[in-house]
């Protein structure tokens, strides 16, 4: 119980009440996502301050289950997963409008998660990818929407595909992928 008077104590100090830390709370569950693959769980971090109307398509097509079964129909050895086309080519997406593109400084290091998209910039969809390792060809001219922060090693059993094209014979799944706050 002393405990319990110190910290509230100690809350008031910095001008926090317990009611301010759970809603702190509950907006970093609505910011976050697990991505539920073959081998374990991924927690990505979502960057609404970075990619907002990306991150909000990104929960909106998560909350309607569109990603869960969707294949990786594009990976490279030490590049990138890319998952998201709902017909497994790469050449499709939701039936969402484009979005525009909200490029940032934001690096493309490991674990960063990030709008797939063709030549127009302002053509992301639903396609995504995980970079393996440090992309810095990318920065600037893709929208980073989140970064993985735990699970890292699941998305690196993704099975990989052409060393070259990345496209993959009989490809992982995403097992399911949930906006944290709806997990109970």
């Amino acid at each position: 119980m002393r405990l319990v008077s110190l910290f509230t104590a100690m809350m008031a100090v910095f001008g926090m009440s317990v009611a301010t830390m759970n809603d702190t709370e509950a907006a970093d569950l609505e910011n976050t996502i697990y991505l539920e693959l073959k081998d374990g769980r991924v927690v990505i971090e979502l960057l609404p301050e970075l990619a907002p109307n990306h991150v909000n398509r990104i929960k909106e097509l998560t909350r309607a289950g569109f990603y869960d079964g969707i294949v990786f129909h594009r990976v490279i050895e030490g590049f990138m997963a890319q998952t998201g086309d709902p017909t497994g080519t790469g050449g499709g997406g939701s039936d969402k409008p484009d979005l525009k593109a909200e490029f940032s400084s934001e690096r493309h290091l490991r674990g960063v998660v990030s709008m797939a998209r063709s030549r127009n910039p302002n053509s992301a969809n639903s396609q995504f990818f995980i970079v393996f390792d440090d992309a810095s060809w990318l920065d600037n001219q893709y929208t980073v929407w989140g970064r993985v922060t735990s699970g890292m090693e699941f998305v690196d059993q993704i099975k990989k595909g052409h060393p070259r094209s990345g496209e993959v014979d009989d490809p992982d799944k995403i097992v399911s992928m949930k906006v944290a706050a709806d997990v109970e």
